[in-house]
């Protein structure tokens, strides 16, 4: 049955006993948003894997997604159609919350509409998913490649360096980014390595983890909710394990950062900016964060040099997203957001 949901549905799922027999319950979430040629490759590569269902969160979607879904007739296929672009934070909040709500899974896998598991990886992961939580994983996250096999960077996981001496050193010491994630020899492992932080691209999330850290904060639209919330669970207690065997394929074309390191469309800078500001707070901590805010600060007022006639607009952006993060904000309307990046519209 191919169900279709709406926001206005949602509630907080009941507290359900764990379900008994050797067999997990493995749901799969993916949050699509106008991407239907990449949607139907990950529902195709799903529905051919051995999961008990497949939750897809539709945000408003415009250009025959929602038609698409509505004539699949496989049982497991679940919709949740949005009546907005909630944005990936958005719609994994909710999807989360849906999921819970009708399944009551052993585990969700999470990933977005352009990115799908290898062939087999989630059996692979039933497998041994059992011996996962005896060993005490709160989730754990998949190794994510480009569709030509090379590791992708930006679903690299992590571990927190201000919570590692090691790390801390060698990302101060100009390691940079490589200084705390993990290594292209990780990659090799057949067991899980310790992270801190992942993204939710090939994210496998226990019962025990989604009740250790809550659901995702959907107010955060896009970029950093993952980090931000795996960051969390760690902080709490929470155990999470990189396990490159589960193999993911992030077939991310359609990510584009302008020169000089600007995101495109031009909107995008506010996100980015002030969740990034956010996971600095969660990864640093009250009083360190202050300095990273600075350095942060200033070197994103250099790259206004790069924004040619959008510099003032950028600088628009930039001061919200600033003033934003110093205050926690999180309900700035996008309609706004919109209407700065592009003033003359």
């Amino acid at each position: 049955m191919n169900l279709q949901t709406s926001a206005a549905d949602l509630t907080e799922p009941p507290v359900l006993p764990c379900p008994t027999g050797e067999r997990m319950r493995l749901v799969a979430l993916v949050v699509t948003f106008n991407r239907k040629p990449q949607l139907q490759q990950t529902v195709e590569r799903l529905l051919a894997e051995d999961i008990d269902a497949l939750l897809v969160v539709d945000n408003a979607s415009c250009d025959g997604s929602g038609a698409y879904l509505r004539q699949i007739a496989d049982p497991r296929l679940h919709v949740l159609s949005l009546a907005e672009n909630l944005g990936g934070a958005g719609g994994f909040e909710h999807g989360l919350r849906e999921a819970v709500r009708l399944f009551d899974p052993d585990w969700c896998v999470l990933m977005d509409d352009d990115a799908r598991p290898e062939v087999g990886a989630l059996s692979r992961f039933l497998s041994r998913a059992s011996a996962f939580e005896r060993a005490g994983y709160d989730a754990l996250a998949g190794g994510v490649f480009y569709p030509d096999g090379r590791i992708c960077d930006m679903n690299r996981p992590s571990r927190n360096p201000f919570w590692h001496l090691k790390d801390f050193v060698r990302t101060a010491c100009g390691g940079g980014r490589d200084g705390f994630h993990v290594r292209d020899a990780d990659y090799a492992t057949l067991e899980p390595v310790p992270i801190d932080a992942t993204s939710f691209v090939g994210f496998f999330l226990s019962r025990k983890g989604l009740a250790r850290a809550g659901f995702p904060d959907g107010k955060l639209f896009i970029y950093a909710d993952d980090v931000i919330y795996t960051l969390r669970m760690t902080r709490l207690g929470g155990k999470i394990g990189f396990l490159p065997t589960l193999r993911f394929e992030h077939d991310c074309s359609t990510y584009h950062m302008g020169g000089g390191d600007i995101y495109r469309p031009l909107w995008k800078v506010y996100y980015n900016y002030r969740n990034s500001l956010f996971a600095y707070r969660e990864a640093a901590g009250p009083i360190l964060f202050w300095p990273i805010f600075a350095l942060a600060a200033a070197k994103w007022r250099l790259r206004a040099r790069h924004a040619g006639p959008d510099r003032l607009a950028y600088l628009s952006l930039l001061r919200m997203a600033l003033g934003d993060a110093m205050r926690n904000r999180r309900d700035r309307e996008p309609n706004e957001i919109h209407r700065i990046a592009h003033p003359a519209e």
